[in-house]
């Protein structure tokens, strides 16, 4: 085995796209969001929602769908200072679909969220010796639900909405690193894996903040767009645009052997 081979990775995953198929449970609550603030005229479709989340700025949904809502306004010629929208009715109104009336008793989207990977992919990234661990801008509560509830995780390494700027700020990113190491030697290269713009923008900027590690960034498709190829195409074209090295339509095709040669082929 040469050394370059042999190189210690860990890696970091998304989780909303990644871990859990989002479709119908967050983007159901932005599309029912925008629409309930534009008084029923406005529902945005799935590729309204991708293309503002291309721009890279909007990972956290409770902005996203006021940014919507404020540019549909726009379009009926209504300036933002005429709309004052409410950002914290915006984001009550999100949280009521999201998780449910009764926030201490999680009944709502959330709950039928389809999961992206097993346990046991996991296990194999464990016994291969890769470290892994979690940076979401996901609130804490909705990311324990699927990491713990959902998938049994005892305690994962997690970096959360409440824990850390949005993506595509890297201080998440470099803080869920820190835990995953924990006074152990730096481990060389860092994955990580995210299903928008956003993610690899994450990578970028930390590759420019910390240029003595090797940084790579993995782009995989969220199920909804993999309906027809030309969408499948189009989204992993913006990603491999974004930075990723690759992109994989299933999260569990980053297998060791493929995180050793994609970390190996970066170094």
């Amino acid at each position: 085995m040469t050394e370059k081979s042999s190189i210690k990775a860990i890696v970091v995953f998304d989780i909303d796209g990644v871990v859990r198929d989002v479709s119908g449970s967050y983007r159901r609550a932005i599309a029912d969001t925008v629409e309930y603030f534009t008084t029923q005229a406005y529902r945005p479709i799935p590729l309204d929602i991708d293309q503002l989340k291309s721009e890279g700025v909007w990972n956290n949904d409770w902005e996203a769908s006021q940014e919507l809502i404020y540019r549909y306004f726009e379009t009926q010629e209504q300036t933002r200072e005429q709309l004052q929208l409410d950002y914290n009715a915006i984001v009550a109104f999100f949280q009521s679909r999201y998780r449910g009336p009764d926030p201490n008793n999680l009944t709502g989207y959330i709950c039928n969220e389809p999961l992206l990977l097993q346990p046991s992919y996991l296990e194999q990234l464990t016994q291969a010796g890769i470290a892994w661990g979690f940076f979401s801008g996901a609130t804490r509560t909705s990311a324990n639900y699927v990491l713990e509830k959902r998938l049994g995780l005892q305690s994962p390494v997690l970096i959360a909405m409440e824990d850390a700027p949005g993506k595509p700020n890297p201080t998440g990113l470099f803080a869920t690193v820190r835990l995953l190491e924990n006074g152990i030697e730096q481990t060389s290269a860092i994955v990580y894996v995210g299903d928008t713009v956003a993610d690899m923008y994450t990578i970028e900027k930390a590759q420019a903040l910390d240029s003595s590690r090797t940084w790579v960034g993995v782009g995989v498709l969220p199920p909804h767009v993999q309906e027809t190829s030309a969408r499948s195409n189009a989204y992993g074209e913006t990603l491999l645009a974004a930075g990723a090295v690759v992109v994989l339509s299933n999260v569990q095709e980053l297998t060791p052997k493929q995180i050793q040669e994609l970390v190996s082929s970066s170094a």
